[in-house]
């Protein structure tokens, strides 16, 4: 299948290596030269532009960091025509970026006006998922439109879910990324208390791992240093998904919380957190570097 790849970073790369692993013919396309560069020595085409992707694509696979990025992309802005514009009808559209629900579903509704079929397919699983080709996908859009994406997401994910129509997919991801960052901060708090009362952390943390406290955090992703050697704790808090990644997606909880009048209030204590831990100049760094806030001085 040929297949237009736009937005090859942390997350993209390696999502679109997987596909060409798998035999598809793929264009790839990113603003950073390093990223290209990266996936270029991995025998991936790169095209000079996003344009430049489309020529015969069957599908094209956006992974773009926010929704301005997305509404850039597809629809362009002031004297620069949209890709929504040179796409072929009868071609399927998979944005893979995690934004607001309603610009996944303007998306889908401009697509529907061309004959393009459009679903909203954020993931789960950070880097080393999509490095694994373990990430799980949450689509929204078409049941059929799903199905005509199965093949391809099956290359890159291992769980693919179908949340409802277009913009479910986008809703469920804010959903648990609003779980993970409030899981994170909670599993940090402990850990630094236990800490600071002599406990040995990786004592500590498999006592709740194994215990009614255990989460996910606990199980693959410990926030201190030198308890798990392939967490990016344990690597400077490099990788990963970053501090600012999580904020902009706690945002988007808060937002969407305002519009449907839900009561989220761990969720916009998680967000001020993490708008803290950025504002100090962690904004690069891995989100389970949020136990810094937490820690014991000296």
């Amino acid at each position: 299948m040929k297949i237009a790849f736009i937005g090859i970073g942390h997350m993209g790369g390696p999502m679109a290596l997987n596909l060409h692993k798998a035999g598809h013919a793929l264009s790839a396309f990113d603003l950073s030269a390093e990223a290209c560069k990266t996936l270029a020595a991995e025998g991936v085409p790169i095209a000079g532009s996003a344009a430049d992707t489309l020529a015969g694509a069957e599908v094209v696979i956006s992974m773009l960091p926010a929704s301005q990025h997305v509404e850039s992309l597809y629809f362009g802005g002031e004297n620069q025509s949209g890709l929504l514009e040179r796409i072929a009808p009868g071609t399927l559209v998979i944005d893979s970026s995690t934004i607001a629900a309603a610009t996944s579903r303007k998306l889908a509704q401009a697509g529907a006006r061309r004959g393009v079929a459009v679903i909203d397919a954020p993931v789960s699983g950070g880097t080393g998922g999509a490095i694994a080709g373990t990430l799980t996908f949450m689509v929204g859009g078409a049941a059929a439109d799903l199905e005509r994406a199965r093949p391809v997401l099956e290359k890159m994910g291992a769980n693919i879910f179908h949340a409802g129509e277009a913009g479910a997919g986008q809703t469920a991801k804010i959903c648990n990324n609003m779980l993970l960052g409030i899981l994170m901060i909670g599993t940090s708090e402990a850990i630094a208390l236990g800490v600071a009362n002599g406990l040995d952390p990786k004592v500590l943390s498999e006592i709740m791992r194994r215990s009614s406290g255990g989460n996910w955090a606990l199980e693959k992703y410990n926030p201190l240093p030198g308890v798990m050697e392939n967490a990016p704790a344990s690597k400077a808090y490099a990788g990963g998904f970053g501090t600012d990644l999580m904020l902009k997606d706690l945002g988007l909880a808060q937002e969407n919380a305002a519009a449907v009048r839900a009561s989220t209030p761990l969720g916009g204590l998680a967000r001020n957190l993490y708008a803290a831990h950025s504002l100090a100049g962690h904004g690069a760094l891995d989100f389970s570097s949020v136990i810094k806030l937490l820690q014991k001085a000296g």
